[in-house]
């Protein structure tokens, strides 16, 4: 059975999530992968802050596929998370509170994760046209020059996730956490 996870975030609620759990995720998040999470650190490093508020954010590790006519947006499949590893912890100390991507993390990942009570969710690879389906409205935000790895907001209806790594740092990918 699923649990039914609505943005905003409430830390409290994402602490009660455990690794393997289901959720149906609803609300807004937003899509970075490794070019926009570059940029983002290097701009931080310079002005201290964001081109978007992580409070209580969730980044969705992607780079959707251009929409066709008439269609919100194109395939949205996740990208292998271990690729934003070294920016991710700026990120967690920062306010964000959800990852969502594929794959293992690195320790200091892990580490961040239990030091700010945030969760790394799992979206299934290979299922981008049907992620894409659960996406209701897309919308440049910045990096349009990145083009698919551009940051967007978006607000998805009942997007099927799984948690990988829960607030307590047990990791679905090591054998002995659950």
């Amino acid at each position: 059975m699923e649990k039914l996870i609505n943005y905003p975030f409430e830390k409290g609620k994402l602490k009660e999530l455990r690794v393997g759990d289901r959720i149906l995720l609803s609300g807004t998040i937003y899509t970075a992968r490794d070019a926009a999470h570059e940029r983002m650190v290097r701009e931080y490093e310079k002005t201290k802050q964001f081109p978007i508020d992580l409070k209580n954010q969730a980044i969705y590790y992607a780079g959707p596929c251009p929409a066709k006519p008439g269609e919100v947006i194109g395939s949205c499949g996740p990208t292998t998370a271990g690729r934003m590893d070294a920016y991710t912890p700026l990120l967690l100390d920062n306010g964000l509170s959800v990852m969502i991507g594929k794959g293992a993390r690195n320790k200091e990942v892990t580490d961040a994760i239990v030091r700010n009570s945030c969760v790394y969710l799992g979206a299934t690879g290979g299922a981008g046209a049907l992620i894409a389906q659960c996406i209701k409205e897309c919308e440049l935000v910045c990096y349009e020059d990145l083009g698919t790895e551009a940051i967007r907001r978006l607000r998805v209806e009942n997007l099927p996730l799984v948690v990988l790594t829960d607030s307590k740092g047990n990791d679905l990918y090591k054998k002995n956490s659950v």
